[in-house]
């Protein structure tokens, strides 16, 4: 293995894992506000979480995006 393709599975790795933890901080931070909003309306808890689950599946789906990137990079570049 030279050492360029050390390199490209590094990144990948790197990439992938930087995903994760951008998604569940997302989710995080997503979900607080969420309750936080329910707690002080209760009221508006119906359309709150249907706000939530949408912008919870775009805050998804980049992660996505980047695990196939890195899936990507990994097997198609690093060979």
């Amino acid at each position: 293995m030279s050492e360029a393709q050390a390199l490209i599975i590094l990144a990948s790795g790197i990439l992938m894992g930087l995903a994760a933890v951008g998604a569940a901080i997302g989710v995080g931070i997503l979900g607080s506000k969420f309750l936080e909003g329910g707690a002080r309306q209760p009221e508006l808890i119906p359309m709150l979480r249907t706000q939530f689950f949408v912008v919870m599946g775009l805050v998804d789906a980049v992660p996505m995006i980047g695990v196939g990137l890195g899936l990507y990079i990994l097997f198609v570049m690093a060979g």
